[in-house]
């Protein structure tokens, strides 16, 4: 990814834990020998309860997605009057939970992470996809063996932002059965009242997730309980169309050629972008790394067409036992 201008003021420092009510466990746990919980009490301990709430500090810091993402164009619109009203007020950075629904492969993962980057407050990605417990967002009990806190709470305590964005991809494949519901943590981190109160099992001690910048996304919304959706701004994003395709592929095309020292030209020819644009975007920039590595093995430092032809890529498989 391509190096951004990220500009951010610290607004303020929030406590999001208090160090007196970790102390005050300790020694109520002390007795039961758990080794891992009493190691990540002393941690948070060392670390203190404060976390950094960023604003934005300008109105255009997420412009340039309109072409790295133009499908999205809804939502930045909405996001920019997010960010609007954060710095008419000098507040944080906030906005209502997002779901990105659309059919596969048409880059709401990728937008996820590249609206991460431009906003700057740290994130964490979770694939819901491979989670079959609920544990895994808000904790284990001490009490079992091998438990530990979840993702939630280790991003807020590792972490230097009280608002990170928390990406959870693919909500509606989450696993599992109806006793170790994945999204059932989902109720209270969504809604800020309870937020304010998240209290991870593991650790057992009151956090406040409010801040939390949620972006989830989903091809297919049917799976996902009403009163998930209900507390969430869904946008269906569309395919990109020809024109959105060929601004995706140049915007692609140039964030690449920063990134390395290749020798190729700052602008793609039109026909270049038409091989890229006519491509899924979750395949363009593979497809294009390799279009890259066949002209270099040609002795060129242009593509050509032809090197798209030559740049299909193996798919992932087992061979033998």
């Amino acid at each position: 990814m391509a190096s951004h201008d990220i500009r951010l003021s610290v607004a303020e420092e929030r406590t999001i834990y208090h160090v007196a009510d970790i102390e005050r466990a300790m020694e109520e746990a002390a007795g039961n020998r758990n080794e891992a919980l009493a190691s990540y009490y002393e941690k948070m301990r060392q670390r203190g309860g404060g976390r950094f709430l960023v604003r934005p500090n300008g109105a255009d810091m997420i412009d340039d997605l309109y072409d790295s993402c133009p499908n999205f164009a809804d939502v930045i619109d909405d996001l920019k009057k997010y960010i609007a009203l954060s710095m008419a007020g000098n507040e944080p950075m906030s906005f209502t939970p997002i779901l990105l629904l659309g059919e596969p492969g048409i880059g709401k993962t990728h937008f996820a992470r590249e609206l991460a980057a431009r906003l700057g407050t740290g994130h964490e990605f979770i694939s819901m996809s491979s989670l079959t417990a609920g544990w895994v967002l808000s904790g284990a009990s001490s009490q079992w063996n091998n438990a530990k806190p979840g993702k939630v709470a280790h991003t807020l305590v590792h972490g230097d932002f009280a608002n990170p964005i928390v990406v959870l991809d693919e909500v509606d494949k989450a696993g599992g059965d109806s006793r170790y519901d994945p999204m059932g943590a989902l109720y209270s981190l969504l809604e800020k009242d309870t937020a304010r109160a998240f209290k991870d099992e593991f650790i057992d001690i009151d956090i406040d997730a409010s801040h939390i910048l949620w972006v989830t996304t989903a091809n297919d919304e049917r799976s996902i309980p009403e009163p998930i959706l209900n507390r969430m701004n869904v946008y269906e994003v569309p395919r990109p169309d020809h024109d959105a395709a060929l601004r995706i592929a140049a915007a692609l095309y140039r964030e690449t050629i920063r990134e390395h020292d290749w020798g190729f030209p700052p602008e793609a020819p039109e026909e270049v972008l038409e091989c890229i644009g006519s491509l899924p975007p979750r395949d363009m920039k593979k497809r294009l790394l390799a279009a890259f590595g066949t002209a270099k093995l040609d002795g060129r430092n242009e593509l050509e067409t032809g090197d798209f032809e030559n740049a299909r890529m193996g798919r992932s498989r087992k061979i033998g036992f």
